[in-house]
């Protein structure tokens, strides 16, 4: 059996809803859903979803390398986005971390997210050892 292995970041919502941002079992793993949000709550790139991309790309980045993988495993990216007219500022950065790596994207639009704030959301599945 696979060993699992769960990252957190230590934000106080992790405990009070109940999940974790990266779960690895085996070669498999997925990030959840992330936003601009610090460790604090305070939201990164108010009105600036090129920002909030940026930023949001690191905290993937972050986590996956917790678990010992990389953005070079990833083969799935689904983005969430409150204003799909913001694609191409969006997409130009998500190409910025993924031009070369090339996995499946899907973004679409939805009404709203948890903060109000909040432009995208992004989670992402990678296979490790994916990129060899």
């Amino acid at each position: 059996m696979a060993e699992r292995i769960n990252f957190g970041t230590g934000t106080p919502w992790e405990a009070v809803v109940g999940y974790s941002r990266a779960v690895r079992v085996g070669n498999i793993v997925h990030v959840a859903g992330t936003t601009a949000s610090d460790e604090q709550g305070n939201v990164i790139g108010v009105g600036d979803a090129g920002a909030q991309t940026d930023y949001i790309l690191r905290k993937i980045a972050h986590a996956l390398e917790a678990v010992g993988a990389s953005l070079q495993d990833v083969v799935r990216v689904r983005m969430f986005v409150t204003d799909i007219g913001q694609w191409e500022i969006i997409g130009r950065v998500h190409g910025s971390y993924f031009a070369d790596i090339r996995p499946v994207s899907t973004m679409v639009e939805v009404s709203r997210l948890v903060d109000p704030q909040h432009l995208i959301e992004i989670e992402v599945e990678a296979i490790v050892g994916a990129n060899t």
